[in-house]
């Protein structure tokens, strides 16, 4: 990984997603090969202060520039996630059916949505244009799950 280009890209997409200079964000590389994700970040909403972290040791994802990208999103949405993640906990009791469904709605279309608005800037902006498929390639094909499909009458 050329930690010199990532900080790059990242000092790029601050800049043009307008996070600085409402937001103090910084940029660190995780070199624990035990770490599971490519990107996360830390996040203090209060003091409008961010972690970007990134896997330098064992990334999953190809495309870093994507990576990048994807958690400055999260960072751009905090405020409509904590909104919306605070009206499902006051709502509903934790452990309810109906707190699990609204809780884990609401996460796959966040993240649905930040996925999309992150490939709508890379193939806008990005120097990398191509999409990351490294969770696709841990997924089962179609034929194997029609395989399965095929002994239930």
């Amino acid at each position: 990984m050329d930690k010199k280009a990532v900080r790059a890209l990242f000092k790029k997409y601050v800049e043009k997603l307008r996070i600085t200079p409402v937001w103090d964000v910084r940029l660190e590389f995780v070199e624990d090969p035990g770490w599971k994700k490519t990107g996360d970040f830390k996040i203090d909403c209060d003091d409008r202060k961010a972690i970007l972290m990134i896997n330098a040791a064992d990334p999953k994802q190809e495309n870093t520039e994507e990576v990048i990208l994807h958690e400055l999103m999260h960072i751009k949405m905090y405020p409509l996630d904590q909104v919306t993640e605070s009206l499902i906990t006051s709502t509903y009791d934790e452990g309810t059916p109906a707190y699990e469904f609204a809780y884990s709605q609401f996460f796959t279309a966040l993240e649905q949505t930040v996925e999309e608005l992150t490939k709508c800037f890379l193939l806008e902006f990005g120097e990398n244009k191509e999409f990351s498929y490294g969770r696709c390639s841990r997924e089962r094909s179609f034929n194997d799950l029609y395989d399965g499909l095929k002994g239930i009458t």
